[in-house]
């Protein structure tokens, strides 16, 4: 198998699956959620990102891998029930491969054609500097298991990455503090594990008393 670092770097234009673009293989990730997928936002509000800080390609294998790890990490620390885990980079792109011979003597039958165009070999996810590769919305009391489970997955990239905390409460775009009003004053109302809020109605005379 090739070494994926002859794949990292962005070269081309994106190349997914099309039409055009039939016999691709299929990605090693199959699951994109793991955990309490079902739990409502009250349950879970702690949300955490591992961000990159690299413009490049990742392979569904390190993907996949990085799930691996950290759906094993969480289970063991926090239970099964207590996370919440979302892979946020998917690889729709990809990458081809011009396939030469390998044997003794190769050279001498083969010396290859520059700028070949290959035949489809993987599939790859692109991405741009501060682009979340995986997320986990937890209990505020597992902050650490969760920061040290996405620890080690970070070590399945390439690249530099961070974990940062978001000020947004779990899978919502809802900002905690303005949440929490919100709940107070009943304007949320769950849908799956996203929450939506209730728009005031009626005249602008009502609505300011």
């Amino acid at each position: 198998r090739r070494p994926h670092h002859c794949y990292r770097y962005q070269k081309n234009k994106p190349y997914p699956k099309s039409r055009f673009n039939r016999s691709v293989p299929d990605p090693k990730t199959k699951v994109q959620d793991t955990g309490n997928k079902k739990a409502n936002p009250d349950a879970l509000p702690l949300c955490v990102h591992l961000i990159t800080h690299e413009k490049q390609q990742i392979s569904s294998e390190s993907i996949d891998a990085a799930r691996m790890s950290t759906n094993r990490s969480l289970v063991k620390s926090c239970g099964k029930e207590n996370f919440h885990f979302r892979i946020r980079a998917f690889p729709h792109s990809v990458v081809r491969i011009n396939k030469m011979l390998t044997c003794a003597g190769a050279d001498r039958l083969q010396t290859g054609m520059r700028g070949s165009y290959g035949k489809s070999y993987g599939r790859v996810a692109r991405t741009d500097m501060g682009k979340e590769l995986l997320t986990v919305r937890g209990k505020l009391t597992d902050a650490k298991k969760i920061f040290e489970a996405l620890r080690k997955a970070s070590h399945k990239f390439p690249g530099k990455s961070e974990i940062v905390v978001s000020r947004n409460w779990g899978f919502t775009d809802i900002d905690s503090q303005q949440y929490m009003d919100l709940r107070r004053e009943n304007r949320i109302i769950f849908d799956g594990n996203f929450a939506k809020i209730i728009q005031p109605k009626g005249s602008q005379e009502k609505v300011k008393n």
